[in-house]
């Protein structure tokens, strides 16, 4: 196209400033610029190709070292290794927010392993201690040591009860996690606190704790009034656990903001500054042979953050230090 009609354009130029060659030169000129043109034209193309190929070819490279570099890291994830990390290559917005996923995917994978592992061996280490009492029992009974009263079926029972406890909490942790169904339902809040202490308050007088409430008019809120009861009733009893006979342990309901939050007081043990961020994590005790002592499982606090966080609220917990009583938090979104 530059070829036909460069030419005509040259020469209309031409006329314009006044040129007076004769046609014959006209048309030499006109031949003249016709393969100037075309020259220059093909040695610019000839050019641009060959920049197109080496720009093509650098940023295939970065493209290909790029995905080399993810095929590699996931190859390594898939045979275990889940500490593998991709960099930003700097391609461009896309590429980096594709690295940012997929080092955020191998960060969970590798805490979800973390976690597995760190389960598997507290579950391992739970079960070994009634296991190893049910095996003593049993072997003393067949080697003629121990009779086979009621006092070592007894101890045998309460090992199977631990067993079975520990099952039940697993299972119940699990389903928690996974998503359970809730029976959502617009509830007063402080009937469900209320309810909660009702249910606690045998336990707290035959331990010789007492359990004082300060229920506040806090509105509604939308829960299952069965598993935040469950909830409740985990605090309570943990708050029980770790408070000697004559200290006190306060259920408190109120309205903050949107917000209603549900408190439990003790003048317990207390909790170090230390523990109190793994408090919530499975099989997490703060006082290991005090808990086991007193039949926790060191699973009722992650229940109860699982189900709390599944109704879109939260759970923490404060202490001013051992000997100064804990303080667990649980808030609820407040409804109309």
């Amino acid at each position: 196209m530059a070829s036909l009609v460069g030419p005509t354009i040259f020469t209309n130029h031409l006329r314009e400033a006044g040129d007076n060659h004769t046609t014959e030169e006209t048309g030499h000129l006109e031949e003249a610029f016709a393969s100037a043109l075309l020259v220059s034209i093909s040695l610019a193309l000839l050019a641009a190709v060959l920049a197109a190929l080496a720009v093509s070819w650098y940023f295939s490279r970065r493209v290909q070292r790029s995905i080399d570099s993810i095929a590699e890291a996931a190859s390594q994830i898939a045979t275990g290794h889940y500490g593998a990390r991709v960099s930003d290559p700097g391609l461009g917005q896309e590429f980096t927010t594709l690295a940012l996923s997929y080092n955020q995917l191998a960060e969970k994978l590798e805490t979800t392993e973390a976690t597995r592992r760190s389960m598997l061996g507290d579950l391992a280490h739970e079960m070994r201690t009634p296991l190893a009492t049910i095996d003593a029992h049993l072997e003393a009974v067949e080697d003629g040591i121990r009779p086979l009263d009621e006092q070592t079926l007894g101890v045998v029972r309460g090992s199977t009860a631990r067993l079975r406890r520990l099952a039940e909490d697993m299972a119940a942790l699990s389903r928690a996690e996974e998503g359970l169904h809730l029976t959502l339902g617009l509830t007063d809040a402080v009937t469900v606190a209320a309810t909660a202490a009702e249910t606690a308050r045998d336990r707290f007088v035959a331990a010789g704790v007492h359990l004082d409430t300060d229920l506040v008019d806090a509105g509604r809120v939308r829960v299952d009034a069965e598993r935040m009861g469950q909830v409740l009733g985990n605090l309570l009893d943990n708050a029980l656990r770790h408070t000697r006979a004559n200290g006190t342990v306060t259920l408190t309901c109120r309205r903050i903001e949107d917000w209603v939050e549900y408190r439990v007081s003790d003048t317990g043990d207390g909790v170090s500054a230390a523990h109190l961020p793994h408090l919530f994590d499975r099989f997490y005790r703060a006082d290991t042979s005090r808990d086991r002592r007193r039949g926790g499982s060191g699973i009722g606090l992650a229940i109860a953050k699982a189900l709390v966080e599944a109704h879109g609220g939260g759970i923490s917990a404060t202490s001013s230090g051992v000997g100064h009583g804990s303080t667990f938090t649980v808030r609820l979104p407040s409804q109309p």
